[in-house]
């Protein structure tokens, strides 16, 4: 079987949705990947990323336009992993005719 290669964005957007979704399995299955994998690319994000804290003092409206734009990012990345999908599985070269 010939190993599947996927790139970084592809990459970066299934973690985003594993957390949007909060489960790694969801989000694995919804893409069609090995929960593993799907872990790994968490893991190794997590290890490039430097965490930085959140600055004490902000107002109750930046911290609820802050959520508000997590959601809207959340939001368009699903949007965007189902347009994705939509034109994969629209193509008319009948690779997935059968299911």
């Amino acid at each position: 079987m010939k190993r599947q290669v996927f790139d970084e964005a592809f990459k970066q957007m299934a973690v985003e949705l594993s957390y949007a979704k909060g489960s790694v399995k969801l989000a694995a299955a919804e893409l069609g990947i090995d929960p593993g994998r799907l872990s790994k690319w968490r893991q190794n994000q997590q290890d490039s990323r430097v965490v930085s804290n959140e600055k004490p003092g902000f107002t109750a409206e930046q911290l609820e336009i802050k959520r508000l734009q997590k959601e809207l990012k959340e939001a368009q990345l699903e949007r965007d992993i189902l347009k994705k999908a939509v034109s994969i599985f629209s193509r008319n070269d009948g690779k997935y005719s059968g299911l």
